[in-house]
This record gives C-alpha cells, sequence and structure tokens, in this order.
C-alpha cells in the first residue's frame, strides 16, 4: 500500500490528531522584513504548540516563498510543514514540498466546477501527485471565493474531491468568516466519518470547540493576526488560547 493511500485511511492524517496549521502570509515591509517576520511567525507558533504551517503566497510572490521555505528548512522547525501556491498551482506546490521537505500541500479546489476558476486539469494532476505520493494532500471544494456553475451537486463535488485529496477542506464564504457548522456536517453526510474534513477559514475562540468535534483538523490564518487582519504580526495570546481549545478537544474519547 502506497503511503498516500494510507494516509486516505487515516483520520490523524498527519500524525496528529485534529491538527491545527496555521498560515504564513508572508507579509512584509519589503523582501529582507517579508522572510525575517515568517521566520519569526514559525517560532511563535511552535513555542504555543500549533502542530503546523502553510506557507503560502498571500501577500508575497513566489520568489518570497522559495526564500522563506529554505530558510525554515535550515532553521529544522519542528513544525509540519505546508505549501500552498495560489491560484490552485498544483505542480510547484508538489516540486516546492518536495524540494524543501514539505509535508502536505493545500490546494484551493480538487474537486467541483466554478464561474470564475478554471477546472483542475485531472491528466496533469494525476501526473503531479504520482511522482509525489508521499505528500499529503488537502483540497477544497466550494471553497471561499469560488463560485458553483448553476446545476452543481455538492454531494457529487465532494465525491470527486475525495479521489483527488487526502483530506477535504471546507470554508464559509471568506477569509475570517466563519465556516457553517451544518457545511462541515454536510461534508461528514457524503465522506464518511473515516475521512478526514477540515476547517479552512473562519475558526476562533468561539466557535473551534464546537466545531472540532465534528471536524478532523483545522487551518487558521487572519484570527491569530493582531486586529484580524492578515498583514498584521502574529498574536501568541490568540494562538495560545486557540492552541488549549485543540487540546481539550482532543482529551476527548469521543
Amino acid at each position: 500500500m502506497k503511503q498516500g493511500e494510507n494516509l486516505r485511511r487515516n483520520l490523524d492524517i498527519l500524525g496528529v490528531k485534529k491538527p491545527l496549521l496555521a498560515m504564513i502570509h508572508l507579509a512584509g515591509k519589503g523582501r529582507e522584513d517579508l522572510v525575517k517576520r515568517a521566520l519569526a511567525e514559525v517560532e511563535i507558533f511552535e513555542k504555543e504548540g500549533v502542530d503546523g504551517i502553510i506557507v503560502e503566497n498571500y501577500h508575497g510572490d513566489e520568489r518570497d516563498m522559495l526564500r522563506a521555505l529554505f530558510n525554515m528548512q535550515q532553521m529544522k522547525t519542528k513544525l509540519l510543514v505546508g505549501v500552498n501556491v495560489l491560484p490552485n498551482e498544483f505542480e510547484r506546490a508538489f516540486m516546492y514540498a518536495r524540494r524543501y521537505g514539505g509535508r502536505f500541500i493545500q490546494l484551493d479546489q480538487v474537486g467541483g466546477r466554478y464561474l470564475n476558476a478554471p477546472q483542475i486539469d485531472r491528466t496533469r494532476y494525476e501526473i503531479a501527485r504520482a511522482k509525489s505520493s508521499d505528500i499529503t494532500v488537502l483540497g477544497g471544494v466550494w471553497p471561499k471565493y469560488y463560485h458553483p456553475v448553476p446545476g452543481s451537486s455538492l454531494e457529487r463535488d465532494v465525491i470527486e474531491g475525495m479521489g483527488r485529496a487526502d483530506a477535504l477542506v471546507v470554508t464559509g464564504e471568506g477569509t475570517g468568516k466563519e465556516t457553517p457548522t451544518s457545511k462541515i456536517k454536510a461534508f461528514k453526510s457524503v465522506t464518511g466519518m473515516g475521512y478526514p474534513i477540515f476547517v479552512g477559514a473562519g475558526l476562533n475562540m468561539g466557535n473551534a470547540y464546537e466545531q472540532m468535534r465534528v471536524a478532523d483538523g483545522a487551518i487558521v490564518g487572519s484570527y491569530l493576526k493582531v486586529d484580524g487582519k492578515t498583514e498584521n504580526d502574529v498574536d501568541p495570546a490568540k494562538v495560545r488560547d486557540l492552541v488549549s481549545i485543540f487540546r481539550q478537544v482532543r482529551s476527548l474519547k469521543n
């Protein structure tokens, strides 16, 4: 059995029960500051007990991403490292993860058809994934800012996404906006309880306990920043408090 196939059968998909993954948005005033801030964020996340990070070219470009990933590799962080190359650039995400010791990648969408984005190229994706079978894939279906074509079926698109990813990511309408618990449950009703679902937007202290009773992990970005803005510094107190919620949920027997 290939490692990727094994991971798809394991809710502890990254070796951690209900992992908390924090976004590195690559914000900063110039390239030197950008990398310096990214490394400082890694230190905070590691100190406060976050399980992993996703390096994303949200504010910076791919050159900034590569510099940050290189420096993180040199600092030998203990965090799980993931890569998200916007917009949905799976071939380069796989390549950078392999090059810099990443364990996983995130893709905005792996299933469905959208009015404002091209459909994923199935052949190219299968080739790219076969070359990186040890890299875990977290992929979105009906994600924030994407508009499904009329007549789309959530059930059909979720099933399609399950065939391409090791875990699916569910979001609400936008960055920082709460993912409805009803939507998380709708995904679970299709996937079954044995397949991992990650909350990808809007998780906070007010909803984390409830949503992590249903979901299998989370990706958190803007909430962990000062004033909830992606361009601001990470707030260590917010990180610490959210980690405490995850520890509570993990301690539950079911």
